[in-house]
């Protein structure tokens, strides 16, 4: 399993970050090619790095991605203050763009999409958010990929990472000395950004039961 490839994107996030470090750190993982609009700064062996203005145009890598196991994609933003319209420019097309080149370049790959807890399936909910989230996963899961969506609760970081939406830095600020208590009395809704990253990995590996995942069976994944 050491020669598994993983493409990831959304590694200079909160949740992204995590998930690279496991895969940095695991040794069924050989090697990670992360894209992005900014270099991560950071050199591991196993790191190989695809910065350009849009990270959906995988034109520069097309004859390597047949190569690819899986993808991890933690790449999003907050749907705080945002229109519908650009939410979803950002959120549904461009992840799709992503998801139909890399169906069409392999459709064994395994495709994990970072999604959200209260994500609507039925994409006809009041949540601007979870509609577009839901129609993301819903179209994901009908392209020919084995595709697995992850829905964790609240996601605190570990390692130094940090979110970019300053109301989750305040957040997690005030949070962060509660977190060991909230985990014992809520652990079915609570994950940190490394769990998901090892969850990730054992996914690619053997799969899982459902392809929706949510916090309980992303933390059951987690757990060797």
């Amino acid at each position: 399993m050491s020669d598994r490839k993983v493409i990831l994107f959304g590694a200079t996030g909160m949740i992204g970050r995590g998930v690279l470090n496991e895969c940095l750190a695991d040794e069924r993982v050989g090697q990670v090619l992360a894209v992005g609009r900014s270099t991560l700064g950071i050199e591991h062996e196993k790191l190989r790095e695809l910065v350009q203005p849009d990270p959906a145009d995988l034109s520069a890598i097309a004859d390597d991605l047949p190569e690819f196991d899986a993808c991890f994609f933690c790449l999003g933003v907050s749907a705080v203050g945002m229109k519908e319209e650009d939410y979803r420019r950002i959120t549904y097309d461009l992840t799709m763009r992503i998801g139909r080149t890399l169906a069409a370049a392999n459709p064994e790959l395994t495709f994990i999409y970072v999604s959200g807890h209260g994500t609507d399936s039925t994409e006809k909910g009041r949540s601007m958010w979870a509609r577009v989230k839901g129609k993301t996963e819903n179209d994901l899961l009908a392209l020919p990929l084995r595709a697995y969506m992850f829905r964790p609760g609240f996601v605190y970081p570990t390692d130094g990472a940090v979110s970019r939406t300053r109301l989750y830095r305040v957040g997690y600020a005030i949070t962060g000395p509660f977190v060991p208590l909230l985990r014992r009395v809520a652990p079915n809704m609570i994950n940190n950004n490394r769990e998901i990253g090892r969850a990730m990995i054992a996914v690619a590996v053997s799969g899982a039961d459902s392809h929706v995942l949510g916090p309980r069976e992303i933390t059951a994944r987690a757990t060797p």
